[in-house]
């Protein structure tokens, strides 16, 4: 009997029960529908193989993207008061600010880190959207001021990832007050003439993108990149027209000269590194030598011209 459960049983229900697969192996795109591996995803960095479409990735993977050899460290953020109107609705805003810290291990939206791209320092601030949509409230207002600040005094480049559905409705009028204080802190920078780049990516609405997203002196966005101030269905309603395909797009921005480059995330290390070494470099790249100068041709040029002056002079008198 001990055989027969302790041996035979196990190798008969070895046979018939189902293996259970992990959910997380196989992902489907949003754009297209195709199934892709985990681990096919993760080499692509996240670009559907099929059909290009970029998902959205977190701070840490972005920033392991961006900087070389991945490598960078994080900057403690200012304190900022965490619920300053003591707001609820359904939930106490309490309760959705501890909820997005437990689920993304950040203290708030936004993530600063500084290193070196392509061998140039930088200062990298990256929206997080899994964190109440990327939002900004006083936090992240606070944060991008510490960016601009680090930025001035290591005489680095500031970028900008900002990933937001707009300003933090659970903070009212104090959420609104941070556009104008990040477009303070992008004036710190642009004042110390360093380069403040901006690489918009999906989604960038409300406040965000009617404050220090569009400020860049150079931007750059990501494919398919929603990108605008109110949403696509709001601004039908309002002007009661349909509008054109692919509006706020990044590829539309682009054609309408809203922004300056759409680019693949795999090329994006190597083409923000080339404009930091455009930017950065004070004097050009090789030696210009002096054209000769030639003191003779100098000054047998205006005796020429004289002398061609006057012979119309000796004519007439002829």
């Amino acid at each position: 009997m001990n055989w027969i459960s302790n041996f035979v049983r196990p190798k008969i229900r070895a046979l018939v029960q189902k293996t259970e697969v992990p959910e997380n192996l196989w992902l489907k795109c949003d754009a297209c529908g195709a199934m892709i591996f985990h681990r096919e995803l993760e080499a692509s960095h996240r670009v559907c193989p099929h059909c290009s479409h970029h998902m959205r990735i977190g701070p840490k993977e972005r920033l392991a993207l961006l900087f070389d050899e991945g490598e960078f460290n994080r900057i403690e953020l200012p304190e900022a008061p965490s619920d300053p109107l003591k707001f609820r609705d359904r939930r106490r805003y309490s309760e959705r600010l501890k909820e997005a810290q437990s689920k993304t291990g950040d203290k708030d939206a936004i993530v600063v880190a500084h290193g070196t791209l392509g061998g140039k320092p930088l200062v990298a601030a990256v929206f997080n959207f899994a964190f109440m949509g990327g939002s900004m409230g006083i936090a992240v207002g606070e944060a991008l001021l510490a960016a601009a600040r680090l930025a001035v005094l290591q005489e680095s480049a500031l970028l900008v990832v900002p990933s937001s559905g707009g300003a933090r409705m659970q903070e009212g009028i104090l959420s609104l007050m941070q556009m104008p204080r990040t477009v303070i802190a992008v004036d710190m920078v642009k004042d110390a003439g360093l380069p403040y780049l901006v690489l918009l990516t999906d989604p960038t609405t409300g406040g965000v993108s009617a404050s220090f997203a569009m400020l860049g002196d150079i931007t750059i966005a990501e494919p398919g990149a929603v990108i605008g101030f109110a949403g696509a269905r709001v601004i039908e309603e309002t002007i009661r027209e349909t509008l054109p395909e692919g509006f706020q797009r990044s590829e539309y921005l682009l054609e309408h000269g809203m922004i300056d480059m759409v680019a693949q995330r795999r090329e994006l290390r190597g083409i923000l590194a080339r404009i930091l070494t455009l930017l950065s470099e004070k004097t050009p790249a090789v030696e210009v030598d002096p054209l000769p100068a030639d003191e003779n041709q100098a000054s047998e040029a205006p005796t020429g011209k004289q002398e061609r002056a006057e012979e119309p002079q000796d004519k007439a008198a002829e």
